[in-house]
């Protein structure tokens, strides 16, 4: 049976999904991130072979793009349909979201292992960090379906409130990685190559939960073969809704790529090394705040579909401020700490000098996101696929990748390529926010 959301306190809704999704989140970004961390410390090769994984981050996106397509457009729909009680027509959309996966996951496989030797040079590889990038990204890249089928599915056991299970699909795939990466990396020696297996094969006991989870008894909605068969109002539904995940997940790709060439170029392979730092800090940083806008979302959603438009406000209200706190939080740290954050990752002293002003630049604007992350989740609760979908874009291509092609152009050189975010933190986040505001929150009466 699935819960109803329409009645009862708001707050204890979204913490009894939110917490474990935020620990599913911040689990799951430990995949790459002890990825990282060990990598970085290999004796002699760890500064190199982590510049290497780095490069690897926009082909790793952009397989998680097309899995969020699926799960965070047919998660939202699956939850307006149970909050319509139309059992029906969520589990034709679980079916539908399955099928669409195993085909986009073939697809982009056999794409990417055709083209990754000039999309990495494009994406900021060097001479000397290529051959570490290849041999992390030709393994991952062979385990695609694993990791999008646990991705994309997984919003579909969240959307039925059993959030505690979704985390656990990626605390068992957390676990199994954090065991076999010192075995692969140190003990077989097999470096980088052994972290993308082990990677992959946690990615796999994560995949065989969520399909096994929700063929069984327990989930509210089943998969059953009957539902299998694409139907394509169905799965335009699906793409239409989720395309602002996927947009997000696909410009993250794209603004890494640009990133990396961009250092590369003004700053060589130490300052992309930098960026591959900051990134897994912001990882780190984002994730619950994320978890928390994303376990709003079948919340607000479900109370959209019933209609009962003063407790979606009210849970807006309550996401906000909770992000709010914790955006101010991890943002005096980073100001603060960020010597600490680098020493996680590698302990070079040159490496050290470089990365700490560059963090302070960087995530100087970061705690103004907590507002378009909980304006632009809400269009995506309330089935507003254009709005959520316009400032997915507006973010990062628009915004960003432009100021980080121009600013280092103008005299600005170096450091203009990390100004660049928190420029376009500030813009986006305050015309994200003030939009919703207006064309949404105002009107639900």
């Amino acid at each position: 049976m699935n819960k109803d959301f329409s009645t009862g306190s708001i707050k204890k809704h979204i913490f009894s999904l939110a917490i474990p999704m935020i620990a599913a989140m911040m689990i799951n970004a430990l995949y790459s991130i002890v990825d990282r961390i060990y990598i970085g410390h290999i004796a002699g090769d760890g500064q190199l072979a982590l510049t290497g994984i780095g490069l690897c981050f926009p082909i790793t996106m952009l397989v998680s793009a097309f899995a969020y397509l699926i799960g965070n457009g047919g998660g939202p729909l699956v939850s307006i349909a149970l909050g319509e009680e139309n059992k029906e027509k969520a589990e034709k959309i679980l079916g539908n979201s399955i099928t669409t996966l195993v085909i986009l996951g073939i697809a982009v496989m056999v794409v990417c292992l055709a083209i990754k030797k000039p999309i990495l040079y494009l994406f900021g590889a060097s001479d000397s960090t290529y051959p570490y990038a290849n041999q992390y990204i030709t393994i991952y890249i062979l385990g695609t379906l694993a990791v999008m089928l646990t991705l994309g599915m997984n919003p579909f056991i969240n959307a039925q409130g059993y959030a505690k299970t979704g985390m656990m699909t990626v605390c068992i795939g957390a676990i199994v990685n954090i065991v076999l990466d010192p075995i692969f990396i140190f003990g077989f020696h097999l470096g980088i190559r052994g972290a993308a297996i082990a990677t992959i094969l946690a990615q796999m006991v994560s995949a065989v939960w969520v399909i096994r989870f929700l063929m069984g008894k327990k989930a509210a909605i089943r998969l059953k073969k009957e539902n299998l068969k694409l139907d394509g109002a169905i799965v335009k539904s699906i793409c239409a809704l989720g395309f602002a995940s996927f947009i997000m997940n696909l410009t993250e790709s794209a603004l890494s790529a640009v990133f990396n060439a961009s250092l590369r170029d003004f700053g060589g392979d130490l300052y992309v090394t930098v960026m591959t730092v900051i990134t897994s800090v912001s990882q780190v940083i984002f994730m619950p705040l994320a978890g928390f806008a994303q376990g709003a979302t079948p919340v607000i959603g479900y109370n959209y579909g019933a209609k009962q438009f003063d407790r979606v406000k009210q849970g807006f209200r309550f996401m906000l401020l909770v992000t709010g706190i914790y955006a101010v939080t991890s943002w005096l740290f980073t100001m603060l700490c960020p010597q600490l954050l680098v020493r996680v990752f590698n302990s070079d002293q040159n490496l050290i000098a470089a990365a700490v002003p560059m963090f302070r630049i960087y995530f100087s604007m970061n705690f103004i996101m907590c507002l378009q992350m909980c304006s632009q989740n809400t269009f995506v609760a309330v089935g507003d696929a254009k709005k959520a979908t316009f400032f997915a874009i507006y973010r990062k291509l628009i915004l960003l990748i432009p100021l980080i092609l121009i600013l280092p152009r103008i005299g600005m050189g170096l450091v203009g390529v990390f100004a660049a975010e928190p420029i376009a933190d500030t813009i986006s986040a305050l015309t994200c926010f003030l939009t919703f505001m207006l064309t949404k929150y105002r009107r639900w009466k």
